[in-house]
């Protein structure tokens, strides 16, 4: 069993940052890709970035590449996301999830592991 609890969401103005966490416990965390994911009002649940188990490898959706970028603290158990010039869109409940697959990584059902959202509000 993986828990994973995120911190870190809030309101914050249009071009503003937020620094989400993830933080995990239980076994084989080290060996997990982990996730982000979105969920805005009315809208599917929606991928947003993954970083491997050490770090090596990431990716991003695309309406977020290089603005948002995913990290992780081994030592920690913690996953990050830096989140830069936000904008109104990126209003949502944002969720950690954990799997060990290698494949399919945007899609929520490859995901075990899912915590209970942090709110994000970008709004002036």
């Amino acid at each position: 069993q993986v828990q994973l609890v995120e911190s870190g969401g809030g309101l914050v103005q249009p071009g503003g940052s937020l620094r989400l966490s993830c933080a995990a416990s239980g076994r084989a965390f080290s060996s997990h890709f982990m996730g982000w994911f979105r969920q805005a009002p009315g809208a599917e649940r929606e991928f947003v970035a993954v970083i491997s188990w050490n770090g090596g490898y990431t990716y991003y959706a695309d309406s977020v590449k290089g603005r948002f970028t995913i990290s992780r603290d081994g030592a920690k158990n913690t996953v990050y996301l830096q989140m830069n010039s936000l904008k109104p869109e990126d209003t949502a409940v944002y969720y950690c999830a954990s799997t060990i697959k290698l494949l399919r990584l945007m899609e929520i059902l490859t995901y075990d592991y899912w915590g209970q959202g942090t709110q994000v509000t970008v709004s002036s």
